[in-house]
């Protein structure tokens, strides 16, 4: 039996652009529901924060297939881009919203989304009432913009993450190397893929399955290479 069949978690799932499945859970079903709002937002733009490996970007590649919204870097955001920003899409998506970006630029976008009843989904690690914006009229506007934030994953969430990993590489991993792990990891999903990536790679190489001691060998590599 494999683990998935063992270990029967019922998560709603979301495509990305990539074709992958994002697993909806209690730490990220708000910000889930403002995706399935979309186009029905009360603003052009909608933040989404959290710590690294939440599953901010996999979000963001979940509204780029949903909406056709074109990815802009904060460092794009300025005067030279913004033609080329504004003529591609009336759907923007950026990460890493609270790393700075030319304020003047993005206030612009911000109206023009508004005339063109477009929207712009930000993500980032903190909220924007915590971002150093120094322009008055962009503050008010991201501190008026709805703010959803997504927590660590839960432990069966990871748990379906690995799961799902492993049933796409056609791994059989038994439960008690998936709650193991599961217990002793960083608490992120970008945790769970290095972790699978890490275990598949040593089962190859030393042409065995995924059991317990090789889960203890990989786990102890990623963590004296962090």
């Amino acid at each position: 039996m494999n683990s998935a069949e063992q270990l029967p978690f019922e998560f709603d799932h979301r495509p990305s652009l990539s074709g992958d499945d994002f697993l909806v859970a209690p730490c990220n079903r708000e910000a889930v529901a403002w995706l399935d709002k979309w186009p029905d937002w009360p603003s052009p733009f909608v933040v989404i924060y959290g710590p690294p490996g939440c599953g901010k970007s996999h979000l963001s590649h979940v509204f780029m297939a949903k909406s056709g919204a074109l990815a802009v870097t904060s460092a794009g955001i300025d005067d030279a881009g913004l033609p080329s920003i504004l003529s591609s899409s009336k759907n923007l998506v950026a990460d890493d919203g609270d790393t700075g970006f030319d304020e003047e630029a993005l206030f612009h976008i911000f109206n023009d989304l508004a005339s063109r009843e477009g929207h712009m989904l930000i993500t980032a690690e903190r909220p924007p009432m915590d971002w150093p914006v120094k322009l008055a009229d962009l503050a008010s506007r991201l501190k008026a913009s709805p703010a959803v934030e997504i927590g660590l994953p839960e432990d069966d969430l990871i748990k379906a993450v690995m799961v799902k990993l492993f049933s796409d590489r056609q791994i059989r991993v038994e439960t008690g190397v998936i709650d193991y792990v599961a217990k002793r990891m960083e608490r992120s999903l970008d945790a769970a893929r290095r972790f699978v990536e890490a275990a598949d790679k040593t089962a190859l190489a030393e042409n065995k399955g995924i059991t317990l001691p090789i889960a203890r060998r990989v786990l102890e590599d990623l963590t004296a290479a962090d």
